[in-house]
């Protein structure tokens, strides 16, 4: 008996076996990636990279797993290595404190891994994570908004190419026509996304309370999303779900 013994009785020894010698790549380690993290450490992954340049925020810890009282002014990837080695001491843990863009992204050899999760919500970042994937030939789902939603049972695994509704789907469609991508796994929701009440006495635009240091501050962003514990969490466990199907084939 181990701790993945349940685990096993679903995917049998060689599904066990291929996951501890599975890399994964996780970039954005927030709502969506939190999870995704977390489901697949539990799943008994062998390798998990962690990119996110950001550090947990009190307003994070309504949906991010990792995020606590204690971690706020932390950074999500040292967290999040923290608690997968916790789940299992035998998981190797990389974390790059980086922002993925274009600029960035040579510093990552995406090669290595056998499968790449896209949970950042940067376009110009979605896109190049993307198209590089494409090249080396390493298969990526990436996570569609989950900002201003509230029914997780909307959200659903589809070719980018058949998602409706999702304003960011539409943007994702639009360049990477341009640039001759075929096909690309999402996660996304076809609810129509609400309208955030906001409050300017509270609100983070003119209120920011990000953690010293923090590069990317609230009062830059044309604007904060709503958000919730049910949403993200979901969209990456399906991830997740999907990964792990996708590698013990």
């Amino acid at each position: 008996m181990n701790q993945f013994s349940r685990t096993e009785l679903l995917l049998g020894k060689d599904g066990m076996a291929k996951l501890s010698e599975a890399k994964i790549i996780v970039f954005g380690i927030g709502g969506v990636g939190g999870y995704a993290v977390e489901a697949l450490a539990r799943s008994g992954v062998g390798r998990l990279d962690l990119v996110d340049d950001d550090k947990v925020c009190l307003t994070n810890i309504n949906r991010q797993i990792h995020a606590t009282r204690k971690s706020v002014g932390l950074y999500k990837v040292d967290i999040a290595k923290e608690r997968i080695q916790d789940i299992n001491p035998d998981v190797i843990v990389n974390t790059y404190k980086m922002f993925y863009l274009p600029e960035t992204a040579v510093q990552i050899d995406l090669s290595q891994y056998d499968y790449i999760i896209d949970a950042i919500d940067t376009v110009s970042g979605k896109i190049e994570l993307v198209c590089r994937a494409k090249e080396c030939g390493v298969p990526i789902i990436s996570s569609m908004g989950a900002g201003n939603k509230m029914n997780p049972a909307e959200l659903e695994i589809a070719d980018i190419y058949k998602t409706t509704i999702c304003p960011l789907a539409r943007v994702m469609r639009r360049e990477l026509r341009k640039r001759d991508i075929s096909k690309l796994k999402v996660v996304y929701s076809k609810e129509v996304p609400l309208t955030p009440h906001e409050d300017m006495l509270t609100s983070c635009k003119v209120n920011c309370v990000c953690p010293a240091g923090t590069v990317r501050k609230c009062t830059s962003r044309r604007q904060i999303p709503g958000s919730n514990a049910f949403v993200p969490s979901v969209a990456g466990l399906i991830i997740a779900g999907e990964v792990v199907k996708e590698l013990i084939k």
